[in-house]
């Protein structure tokens, strides 16, 4: 006899995100390691983002930026490095081995190609010279420990070769072997990003040596990452698994049925959570707000949307290519936006008012106040801004 899918329903999917996400009060963590854990990978394009998010799930925000910057750095239990979608996260250090072998290897090996393709037509140097190179580059940076690109074409001054990439097209440029390198070897997961320059919003990130880790099969990596996602963030789509994980829809159905997800029913239709995890879900004791930033592993979680973010903020919130601005939360949606001035203070807009009310305001306000209590003077710019963002920064 065929069970009918439990029907799970958007506030209960809101109750699950605050208390998953750590968001809401009495679940906030204690170190960053257990914030990356609970959201399975921080967003890392943005440096700032990777702390943002951190703090605002902290028990005690005001030791965001050391403790941070020790979990990355000192005890390396943070990795920053290619994952999903061709983008940079910051994960777990006993994910990475899962996440390379899952998304990673199949998109390195698009990227070499890539790369011997172009300096193939621009009449530079063949596959085995690139390979000398990057044998020369990993020395150095193993000597080094860490290194900038710069620092590493000192020793190896084949590194500043330069070809013209799409000649004749509109958008030809040249790239240096350098900058091309290091991203191969990056999504190849020979090298990670290591300390940046300046303080703790600075892009400009030195590179280290990859902690070895071992090679696991794709089939059972994928399983591994969709399980912890799902334990995550379920319930989700098929939609948003394809989405967030970057992969074919044969890749996710079989990693959903190796790890035996449970078929349920959503207000938009049909969706999957973790073995075991049907159980309905008590919310929160009491309502909550977050101030979380442009990224956000929560706020850019699923493909799907509409449940926790009305589609009228989109325009607002998102810039032009999908990226998510700093966002006001109360009670599990999207409520508004926020940005940080040049004084250093920390203002707010509600865009949605809809039971937003004076304790709504009041509990948005503490939040601001306490983001602006561990940030200090330090000037935070969305690497991707926002309509919102960039009228309230002024």
């Amino acid at each position: 006899m065929t069970r009918t899918p439990r029907h799970i329903t958007t506030p209960e999917r809101r109750a699950r995100l605050a208390l998953r996400h750590r968001l809401a009060p009495g679940t906030r963590a204690e170190t960053p390691e257990a914030v990356a854990a609970s959201l399975v990978a921080l967003h890392g394009t943005d440096p700032a983002t990777v702390y943002l998010a951190v703090g605002a799930r902290l028990a005690d925000s005001s030791t965001t930026v050391p403790e941070t910057a020790r979990a990355l750095y000192e005890d390396r239990t943070l990795l920053r490095m290619h994952g999903m979608r061709h983008t940079v996260f910051v994960f777990p250090a006993e994910l990475t081995a899962v996440v390379h072998a899952s998304t990673g290897l199949a998109v390195a090996a698009r990227e070499r190609a890539a790369l011997l393709k172009d300096m193939a037509k621009a009449g530079a140097p063949d596959a085995a010279w690139l390979k000398e190179v990057e044998g020369s580059l990993l020395t150095a940076l193993a000597r080094r420990g860490q290194a900038t690109a710069a620092e590493l074409a000192v020793d190896e001054p084949r590194l500043r070769e330069q070809f013209v990439y799409a000649a004749g097209k509109n958008y030809e440029g040249v790239h240096t072997v350098s900058t091309r390198l290091l991203k191969v070897l990056g999504v190849e997961g020979k090298v990670v990003r290591g300390r940046p320059l300046g303080g703790w919003t600075s892009s400009q990130l030195r590179w280290a040596v990859a902690p070895e880790h071992p090679e696991l099969d794709v089939v059972e990596a994928q399983s591994t990452l969709l399980h912890h996602w799902l334990a995550a963030c379920g319930p989700a789509t098929e939609a948003d698994l394809k989405w967030w994980t970057g992969w074919r829809v044969t890749d996710v159905r079989r990693a959903l049925t190796t790890i035996g997800a449970e078929p349920v029913t959503l207000d938009e239709g049909p969706g999957y959570v973790a073995a075991g995890d049907l159980a309905p879900l008590s919310g929160p004791a009491e309502p909550w707000a977050a101030l979380l930033p442009a990224l956000d592993p929560t706020a850019m979680g699923w493909q799907g949307r509409d449940w926790y973010l009305a589609p009228e903020l989109r325009p607002a919130l998102f810039d032009g290519s999908g990226n998510v601005g700093p966002t006001v939360w109360w009670d599990g949606r999207v409520v508004g936006g926020w940005a940080q001035r040049p004084d250093g203070e920390i203002v707010w807009r509600i865009l949605d008012r809809e039971g937003v009310g004076r304790e709504a305001e009041t509990a948005i306000g503490a939040a601001a106040e306490r983001l602006r209590g561990w940030v200090g003077t330090t000037r935070v710019t969305p690497r991707f801004r926002t309509p919102v963002e960039r009228e309230l920064a002024g």
